[in-house]
This record gives C-alpha cells, sequence and structure tokens, in this order.
C-alpha cells in the first residue's frame, strides 16, 4: 500500500456562470491550503485591496498582499542583470518558485543581440505559505503579525542604454491568526 494512500490534496475549482469548471488548481501537498484571492491572482484577477506604490528609477511597481491574514497550514540573459524578485528567508515561511510572464525578444542593433525583455507593464505571482511544520509554529508562537521582507532587483534599458541595475526593497505585513485545532481534536 502506498504511504500517501488516503491522504486528500486539496484544490480549488472555478466554475464560471454556466456551471461550467474554467479553472482548477491543485496543491502537491494535503498541507497547503491557497486561499481564494491567490488563486484568483494567478489566474489574472485584479483584487480590491490595499497596495504600496513605489517608484525607482525607471521603474513603477504597485505591491500587494492578496490576503491580510494568514494562518499555518527568470529568462536568463547573459550580460545583463534579469530582473528578480527575492523573498526574504524566514523560518516559519515557504517560498514557492516566482511565475514571470513570458517576455519578448528584443533585437538591441547597437550589440546585434537578441534580449528577452519585458517591455510593458507585467505581473510577477510569487506565491508564499506559512510553514505547518511544529517548528515554524514554535518560531510564530505568541506573534499576531508578521513581515515578509523581500527584494526586487533589476536592470532596465532603453533602445540606447542599459541603466545601472538597482534594487527595490519591498516587505508585507499580514496579521497571523492561530490555526483552528478545535475541529482536528479526537
Amino acid at each position: 500500500m502506498e504511504l500517501q494512500y488516503g491522504i486528500p490534496f486539496p484544490g480549488t475549482f472555478i466554475v464560471d456562470r454556466r456551471g461550467i469548471v474554467s479553472s482548477r488548481v491543485f496543491e502537491s501537498q494535503y498541507q497547503e491550503r491557497d486561499t481564494i484571492a491567490s488563486v484568483m491572482v494567478r489566474l489574472g484577477a485584479h483584487l480590491d485591496v490595499p497596495a504600496t506604490r513605489v517608484t525607482a528609477p525607471h521603474l513603477e511597481l504597485t505591491t500587494f498582499a492578496t490576503d491580510e491574514v494568514v494562518a499555518p497550514g527568470t529568462p536568463g540573459v547573459s550580460g545583463y542583470k534579469p530582473i528578480a524578485l527575492t523573498i526574504a528567508p524566514q523560518p516559519w515561511l515557504v517560498v514557492r518558485q516566482a511565475q514571470y510572464p513570458k517576455p519578448s525578444d528584443y533585437f538591441f542593433k547597437p550589440l546585434n543581440e537578441h534580449v528577452a525583455v519585458f517591455d510593458r507593464p507585467f505581473r510577477i505571482v510569487q506565491d508564499v505559505m506559512i510553514d505547518a511544520s511544529r517548528d515554524a509554529e514554535a518560531a510564530l508562537k505568541d506573534q499576531t503579525q508578521i513581515v515578509i521582507a523581500a527584494t526586487l532587483d533589476y536592470q532596465a534599458c532603453d533602445d540606447r542604454v542599459c541603466f545601472n541595475p538597482q534594487s527595490v526593497p519591498l516587505s508585507w505585513t499580514v496579521r497571523l491568526r492561530t490555526l483552528d485545532r478545535e475541529r482536528v481534536k479526537q
């Protein structure tokens, strides 16, 4: 018998107004739970949530957390600095691989080379979750909120020049609630 036989793997089905399943999202581990807000953002929806706007040289950035409350449960270019979102490691945080849009192919005439670029507004989706382990639970004991810190590194270019690489510090503060264990007591 398989070790995982009988263990549920959560998923979300998106049903359109006609009752037809239009999307489905399944987690790879039973401890993982995507919120509907994070699923909708991955599917391209725009949420009405508080956002932070950051202006940096050659870049305007809007960031937001899909959920205000949480609970435990890159194109490669040689010689250029590709855009990268890096989440600061925390013992209670599980960071998934960021999802970048498909880049455009740009032919840079002065150097006679093709470069993968993002040449219009785009969205990077970075899923994170609270680790469900006992160690993470202990690290979060008595915490009422957490701060998820990150850095966005990028290098902007135009038709004539590539500007100096930049780094933009980012952070999101979310309230933390304890996991409801009353329903799971035997």
